[in-house]
């Protein structure tokens, strides 16, 4: 299925650590993306993804946090953007999974 990127970032935060955010919209929702959206989303330290939301083919919208997989209620980008923002605070501030 054909998708339009419409958000791609990638930068290093102060402590040299990867954000990358890639988000699509579909021609038309499906059955695993009903929302009409597929993302990834990664926050890597030395070389180590600790933290990610993604919703990849037929696993529908889920988020990384250590070495756990926990479903994810998607409710809508702006709401999807914090949560990762949040999640990526409290790493660095220390609530480390």
């Amino acid at each position: 299925m054909k998708a339009h990127l419409v958000k791609h970032v990638k930068v290093e935060d102060d402590a040299g650590n990867l954000i990358e955010i890639k988000i699509w919209q579909l021609q038309a929702p499906s059955p695993d993306k009903s929302h009409g959206y597929k993302y990834s989303m990664a926050y890597i330290v030395d070389g180590v993804r600790i933290l990610g939301y993604d919703n990849s083919e037929g696993k529908g919208d889920h988020r990384h946090y250590g070495g756990k997989e926990t479903a994810y209620s998607f409710q809508g980008i702006d709401r999807l953007l914090a949560d990762f923002g949040r999640d990526i605070e409290r790493y660095i501030g220390g609530n480390k999974p």
